[in-house]
């Protein structure tokens, strides 16, 4: 990939010069004046400080020092991103972070490593970054720093610009990750494709750079053939132009990132093999281009899915519930305990939720509870949308056993999932999550560009879901 970011973590050694970030509550002023004197906290009350949450100032300590003053909320779940703002507006240097005791070094880790993201492909590139995080060596490997990796790996892949990136390329990326982890791998392309996945390919042989899948499979060191099965779905269209139902120019504009949800799966897929979770892994991404061509799918073809049902093409810019169903439906002959896709599916999601919330879509409370529950733990939040059955007739066809568009202009993101699910099977504990994966805009941590919302939340709820309940089990039976 033609990114990468120096990292931005460093383990101190003996002799080097660190300056430290004195992390602070509005309550909590009183007490800086014992750390970094007298004169220091005058200063920095003059230059208007007031703990705000991601208010940042630098001040001389009492040896003529610089060190830095950041505002903190004073309780509550801390928003790790707001950490991002001093990997960006620090001054050049290594800094260390003295907070409150109940403010995560996780967070901090995370929220810094977030921040320093950058993605460019100038002919001449950026210097190398020089404001570093010390951190122990622990850290350096842990958990909140391989999140931030994993993170990484999405936003490079969503940013690549579409001819850089294609169904091949995607998953040659794909393969590259999961062999790293000693993962069995295997990339589906040509006739074994088009029997596989034959609405997949229907959507991916319009283009001339044919569609690919990747199927994956990995198991924890801790894991045994009775382990928890999760398998995981990505929606990889690397470029979505709408087919002969065109996009206008400004629909069509950011469409690179239409392969946001196979970006996202891989980076939690990474992110549960950096962390040797005790469970059997499947993923499965469908790489595909959706084109205008003379082989092209065309409104009103009707397709017979790998489940034997029957769609009737109701509009060729609905491409993304085409890919993902045969992949669904292939997921589910393993039975796994847990089914879960991630697409860039709706627009209807965005209307709904805007850019920032993924809609989660559910067949299971439990299941629906234990995500909404790991989001606010890790600031990292979803928002669950019903599959309502009353509009399960709206997705008719006279043709064919269902059409891929409602009939109706009216919840676009719930019939979408409706859709799904019919390729999901029954009793089969499911979740669909509707991204955007993009940033409109620049904010502390989340640059503008490609972002995998969900990442954090979603492994969260995998180890609450399995790896806790074996752990609590494993302790009763002893």
């Amino acid at each position: 990939m033609p990114v990468r970011e120096a990292d931005c973590l460093v383990v101190s050694r003996r002799g080097s010069k660190v300056r430290t970030v004195h992390v602070v509550r509005p309550s909590e002023q009183v007490r800086l004046e014992a750390k970094i004197g007298a004169q220091a906290v005058a200063f920095a009350e003059n230059c208007g400080f007031k703990a705000r949450p991601g208010q940042l100032v630098m001040v001389p300590d009492a040896s003529g020092a610089p060190v830095a003053l950041f505002g903190a909320p004073e309780k509550g779940v801390v928003d790790p991103f707001a950490f991002g703002a001093l990997a960006q507006d620090l001054p050049a240097g290594d800094w260390q972070v003295e907070a409150p005791d109940d403010i995560a070094r996780h967070d901090i880790v995370l929220g810094f490593c977030l921040g320093a993201y950058h993605y460019g492909l100038k002919s001449a590139p950026p210097s190398k970054p020089t404001t570093r995080l010390v951190v122990t060596a622990q850290e350096r490997a842990g958990v909140a720093s391989e999140a931030a990796r994993s993170i990484w790996l999405a936003r490079d892949l969503i940013n690549t610009p579409a001819n850089l990136l294609g169904p091949s390329d995607l998953a040659r990326a794909a393969k590259s990750v999961f062999k790293a982890f000693d993962a069995q791998v295997d990339v589906i392309k040509g006739t074994a494709l088009d029997k596989a996945y034959p609405l997949l390919a229907h959507v991916g042989n319009g283009s001339d750079r044919g569609p690919r899948v990747v199927v994956a499979q990995w198991q924890g060191s801790g894991a045994d053939k009775k382990a928890p099965l999760i398998s995981l779905v990505g929606k990889g269209v690397c470029f979505d132009s709408g087919g002969y139902d065109l996009k206008p120019s400004s629909g069509m504009l950011r469409m690179k990132k239409d392969m946001g949800g196979a970006a996202t799966v891989l980076a939690l897929a990474r992110l549960i093999m950096t962390q040797d979770l005790p469970v059997r892994l499947e993923v499965r991404l469908g790489c595909v281009e959706n084109s205008v061509s003379g082989h092209a799918m065309r409104p009103l073809d009707v397709v017979r899915s790998r489940s034997g049902l029957t769609v009737e093409i109701g509009n060729t810019d609905a491409e993304g519930r085409l890919v993902l169903c045969d992949l669904l439906c292939e997921a589910g002959e393993q039975k796994p305990d847990l089914l879960l896709d991630v697409a860039t599916l709706t627009g209807a999601a965005r209307v709904a939720l805007g850019p920032d919330l993924p809609a989660l879509l559910c067949n299971d409370d439990a299941v629906s509870a234990a995500f909404l529950e790991a989001g606010q733990q890790e600031a990292d939040p979803m928002w669950r949308l019903p599959l309502w059955q009353g509009y399960r007739e709206w997705l008719g066809s006279s043709v064919a056993d269902i059409s891929n568009i409602s009939s109706k202009p009216m919840a676009g993101a719930i019939t979408a999932g409706l859709f799904l699910e019919r390729f999901v099977n029954t009793g089969q504990r499911w979740v669909h999550i509707d991204s955007y994966a993009w940033n409109d805009s620049a904010r502390p941590g989340r640059p503008k560009g490609g972002d995998s919302p969900g990442v954090r939340a979603v492994f969260k709820a995998i180890t609450n879901l399995f790896v806790k309940k074996q752990s609590e089990a494993a302790i009763k039976v002893s």
